[in-house]
């Protein structure tokens, strides 16, 4: 079968909308083969552009987008604020102010030691790596090849579902975080 098949796209989609991860093209392929229809990566890619294609004109609230090595259904960026709104009162899950600041040197910086980090946080890190390392948003990604062969940290693929990225590549530059809207222009 291929991406024209509605068959599979509507496999597709229902693999997408069942999980709560980016899901790679291969693994949607082997799902469809076990579930007796094939289609290889180029088919699923396809698949998804129609899909897309289809969801922007009929003016849905969400599209399929390539994140962290695979794909997943996410809203369009002009409902963040419903969607800031509505989830507000479910605060218990957010990652606390230092939290974030230390997440995001590390996404800037990685690979990064724990001395490196607490020198421009200007405060010990250690329990604030240890919540990262345990909410799968941080990882040892190796040591460092300087006296005492310190850990380096950086993050995880489960960090770029988080965020929605594809990639750190896609993290915004200094640039565009003085400019963005919701900073009020400062920096």
């Amino acid at each position: 079968m291929d991406a024209g098949n509605p068959t599979v796209r509507s496999a597709v989609e229902a693999i997408l909308f069942s999980v709560d991860r980016a899901v790679p093209a291969s693994r949607i392929a082997e799902a469809l083969a076990a579930g007796g229809h094939r289609a290889d990566e180029a088919a699923i890619t396809a698949a998804i552009e129609h899909l897309n294609e289809t969801y922007r004109t009929t003016a849905r609230a969400f599209r399929i987008e390539p994140v962290a090595g695979g794909f997943r259904v996410m809203t369009l960026p002009e409902h963040a604020p419903v969607l800031a709104a509505f989830r507000q009162a479910r605060s218990a899950g957010r990652l606390t102010r230092a939290a974030l600041e230390t997440l995001a040197i590390i996404a800037y910086e990685q690979p990064i030691t724990r001395a490196r980090l607490e020198a421009i946080r200007g405060v010990a890190c250690g329990e604030v790596l240890r919540t990262l390392i345990e909410r799968k948003l941080i990882t040892v990604k190796g040591r460092a090849e300087e006296l005492g062969r310190p850990m380096l940290y950086g993050t995880t693929k489960q960090f770029l579902d988080a965020f929605g990225l594809s990639s750190t590549r896609d993290l915004p530059t200094a640039e565009e975080l003085r400019n963005a809207d919701w900073l009020g222009g400062q920096p």
